[in-house]
């Protein structure tokens, strides 16, 4: 069993908050999660709507369900009943205390604005992605509040083998997974995964004529991750209309497969391009759905460096939840073409550039990015740093590095 980061932030928010929402993509472990939180030192009763009993009371009277409940509770797979939302809202309303109800789904609710809106002010809302590379080997991922220090990045410890680097990006960080030996076993469950998802979660969101669309579609987001999101270049690729594409997609963001990152502004108008960029949730889905091996990846670079940024952008994601800093993963990108990876803005405006790069030597020209965001960002720059895969910090200027990749969980 591995221990969860986000554990120590829900168990401090239930103290203050009536609500709390865990969501997250399928089998990221919330379930797991959910059974370690305490409240006085007690665990919560827990109820999964995945049990058909429960489902069936839960939408014969919502509210009658939710009156009958007595004490702390652990509300699982809660999206399959959205009429929950409102009873809960009415019972809290009625008797607001903090720690009455931790739900957990498969659904972003931020997506569904009726069900959102129903528990605006009540609730505080966590996401939980597959494991971080910190989680998986016991030590806790500090590197999102580290950039953000006066001291320059620290050298991580030991050397970290192309091999290590491609098996922790094929893997991927779902926990299941991560039991599977071998990638041909790691492919087969995630075949299974993804139709279980199509043929329970959608089909509980939308009315989907064809289940092979959406499959199809995220395989070629995976071929595509880590790029800007044209939904005119998609549509023509899967000849379908681009209102047709856009639902679909949307139901791909609400499961937590597919995911954005916006572009970072400084309020400069059209000097800056506004598409945000695409990824998936885990980096051993997309090897999956893209049918490649850790030896492909060996041999050719152009394959491993969208998976490379789309492995770091997610990890940064994770470990901003758990951070002191909490900063938005976005990214950056002039129309003349000077981009930076990712972009870390905390809720003060303090600025971090990141760029990955799946190579062993970095030179000048590779803080190009970097250099015109801290221009741009001004006295809100605090670093800018170049992920590479060697195994030395080296100064490229005050307050630009390279910085070896494992430092993400050292």
């Amino acid at each position: 069993m591995y221990f969860r980061y986000l554990a120590g932030e829900i168990a401090v928010a239930f103290r203050d908050t009536p609500v709390i929402f865990l969501n997250g993509a399928r089998q990221t472990g919330k379930t797991t999660l959910a059974r370690q939180i305490r409240l006085a030192g007690k665990p919560l009763r827990y109820l999964t709507l995945d049990d058909d009993s429960v489902l069936a009371a839960a939408k014969n009277s919502a509210s009658g369900f939710i009156a009958g409940l007595a004490g702390p509770v652990v509300l699982d797979e809660v999206q399959r009943a959205p009429d929950l939302f409102l009873a809960i809202k009415a019972a809290v309303d009625r008797k607001r205390r903090p720690g009455r109800f931790l739900l957990t789904g498969s659904t972003d609710v931020l997506l569904l604005p009726r069900v959102a809106d129903s528990l605006a002010g009540r609730m505080e809302i966590f996401t939980l992605w597959p494991l971080s590379q910190g989680e998986l080997s016991g030590r806790r991922d500090s590197f999102v509040d580290a950039v953000f220090k006066n001291t320059a990045p620290e050298r991580p410890r030991g050397l970290l083998t192309e091999k290590a680097l491609i098996d922790r990006v094929t893997r991927g960080g779902y926990p299941v997974a991560q039991r599977r030996k071998t990638e041909h076993r790691r492919r087969a469950w995630f075949d299974a995964y993804l139709t279980t998802i199509m043929q329970r979660d959608v089909r509980d969101l939308a009315n989907v004529d064809d289940l092979t669309v959406l499959p199809r579609l995220l395989t070629l987001l995976a071929s595509r991750a880590a790029s800007l999101l044209n939904f005119a270049d998609l549509s023509r690729a899967m000849s379908i209309p681009q209102t047709t594409l856009k639902r679909y997609f949307v139901l791909l963001e609400i499961t937590f497969l597919a995911t954005l990152a916006n572009p970072w502004s400084a309020n400069l108008g059209k000097r800056l391009v506004k598409a945000p960029k695409v990824y998936l949730n885990d980096t051993g889905l997309m090897i999956s759905l893209l049918g490649l091996s850790g030896a492909q990846l060996t041999a050719n670079r152009m394959l491993l460096g969208p998976l490379l940024e789309n492995f770091v952008v997610m990890e940064l994601r994770k470990q901003a939840g758990w951070s002191k800093s909490r900063p938005r993963v976005l990214h950056f990108r002039t129309h003349t073409g000077e981009e930076v990876d990712a972009v870390l803005e905390t809720p003060a405006g303090e600025v971090v550039g990141i760029e990955v790069k799946s190579a062993g030597s970095v030179s000048a020209s590779d803080f190009k990015g970097l250099r015109t965001l801290a221009e741009l960002a001004g006295t809100r720059f605090r670093r800018g740093i170049v992920l590479y895969t060697g195994a030395e910090v080296v100064p490229f200027a005050k307050n630009l590095h390279a910085v070896p990749i494992q430092a993400l969980w050292q």
